[in-house]
């Protein structure tokens, strides 16, 4: 017979792993990626996702090359040239209203991660291309879920401690 505790442990654990089967994360990769498991991505996914409480929520993941992301990055954000990391959030909500939403979806939105990019940052860091992916795939979860670090400094500093806290869980 266990001690209650266990079995209170364990019952906390069966319950996480059901949530976690409700969250439904989408890979795709449009290019070859080096020495990346699919599977350890999904489950990252959804371990930032439980964190933040989006655990009826899905999520799309879409690896791809400059070029793509180029082309992305100009279509949607008016820039030039590529960049590490795009979010586009299903969630819409009203004009000049602070997280009011316009209607609630289960799709939470897509996270696109430039795979080029990524490898580069990673030699420039001095760090593995999986951390690397992993950084920049739980900042495009947080812009999802509404962080920005474009809008101020105070904004930009509580979106790095976060990036920061969700790392240091994977």
């Amino acid at each position: 017979m266990l001690p209650r505790v266990l079995k209170r442990e364990r019952e906390t654990a069966k319950t996480a792993r059901k949530e976690r089967s409700k969250m439904e994360v989408q890979i795709k990769m449009d290019c070859p990626v080096p020495n990346l498991d699919e599977r350890k991505i999904k489950l990252k996914a959804k371990r930032v996702l439980e964190d933040l409480g989006c655990r009826d929520k899905e999520l799309s993941i879409l690896f791809t090359d400059d070029e793509h992301m180029a082309l992305l990055n100009r279509q949607y954000r008016k820039k030039e040239g590529a960049t590490d990391v795009l979010s586009f959030s299903m969630q819409e909500t009203l004009d000049g209203e602070d997280d009011t939403l316009l209607f609630e979806t289960v799709m939470l939105g897509d996270v696109v991660i430039s795979v080029d990019t990524a490898s580069r940052d990673a030699k420039e860091l001095g760090q593995s291309f999986e951390k690397t992916v992993d950084r920049l795939l739980i900042h495009g979860i947080l812009h999802l879920v509404g962080y920005d670090h474009e809008t101020s400094q105070k904004d930009s500093e509580r979106m790095m401690d976060e990036e920061e806290r969700l790392l240091a869980q994977l």
